[in-house]
């Protein structure tokens, strides 16, 4: 395919997470034990939080969300990337490249928000109990979530928008194994100084400042637990730590990958190999180890199965 003088690429050649057979052969096992194992717990938990009525709370609600979401994103790349383990040449067409980074970034906004969201929740809950119930609402918990889907929605739109209107007429070798903002980018054949610009502050700046609101919301929540009785302080502060831990292996990652100016660094594969496909589905898992309730509804619900 050509325009004037210029060849336009139509596929994108994805040069893998490593060129060591032997590595590859061992993350292919890992992943997959990984996938089979732990992707079946995420539907496990929207089915129980769904089948369960004493479930019904805003935070089950977003916790069900959560998992959809991070299931959804665990089939952006990780099929794919299995697939290719076996495949000499590593090939996907421009219009699937655009449509992979479309999705990774809707959900990854997407569940960015809903983590913005589930903090809200809990400062509503522990900093304004009584105002919980009317504040946090059914109509007003669809209405957050509509809103953060719109947001992961106009986020990814313009990601790809931006990169829609790059020329690329040459290189076409993806040094990844998947497709994303930093790497398509190098290949544009035009100054993309500018465009760098606004994807960074679009992903990094946007990435970082809700990063740095989520730690600063539940740094007030545990300043505000400090006067409570001992037994609601220590459920406040168990359930703050959860989310925490799942903030910083939500945000470490996608900090260190979008918050810089897109040059190549050893540790990037690596990185985004655990942001996009291990991650994900750890999020919900974690969640669901460190509550009680859902924890013992899940194991009720598994009973049941296991008597019939």
């Amino acid at each position: 395919m050509e325009r004037g003088n210029s060849t336009v690429v139509t596929e994108f050649i994805l040069l893998g997470l490593t060129q060591s057979q032997d590595a590859e052969l061992l993350v292919f096992v890992l992943v997959s034990l990984f996938y089979i194992v732990i992707l079946p717990g995420n539907f496990l938990i929207i089915l129980t939080i769904k089948s369960d009525p004493g479930l019904a709370a805003p935070l089950y609600f977003f916790l069900g969300n959560l998992a959809f979401l991070d299931a959804s994103y665990s089939f952006i790349v990780s099929p794919r990337m299995l697939v290719d383990f076996f495949s000499e040449k590593k090939v996907i067409s421009y219009r699937g490249c655009i449509t992979q980074l479309f999705f990774l970034h809707f959900l990854g906004a997407g569940e960015m928000f809903l983590l913005v969201v589930m903090a809200f929740d809990r400062y509503i809950a522990i900093c304004r109990p009584l105002h919980y119930a009317t504040v946090m609402n059914p109509r007003a918990c669809y209405a957050l979530l509509l809103t953060l889907w719109l947001g992961g929605f106009a986020h990814s739109i313009v990601q790809v928008a931006l990169i829609l209107h790059l020329p690329f007429c040459g290189p076409n070798q993806l040094d990844n194994f998947f497709c994303d903002v930093p790497q398509v980018i190098k290949l544009a054949c035009t100054d993309t100084f500018v465009v760098e610009l606004l994807m960074v502050s679009n992903s990094g700046l946007l990435t970082l400042l809700c990063f740095l609101g989520l730690l600063a919301s539940y740094a007030v929540i545990l300043c505000r637990v400090k006067g409570h009785s001992s037994e609601g302080k220590s459920k406040a502060i168990y359930t703050c730590t959860t989310h925490i831990i799942i903030v910083f292996l939500m945000f470490g990652p996608a900090i260190f990958i979008y918050t810089r100016p897109f040059r190549a660094f050893p540790a990037d594969k690596v990185v985004s190999l655990f942001h996009t496909v291990i991650f994900p589905l750890l999020n919900p898992v974690i969640y669901t180890l460190r509550n009680q309730e859902v924890k013992a509804s899940m194991i009720k619900l598994l009973s049941q199965y296991v008597v019939c």
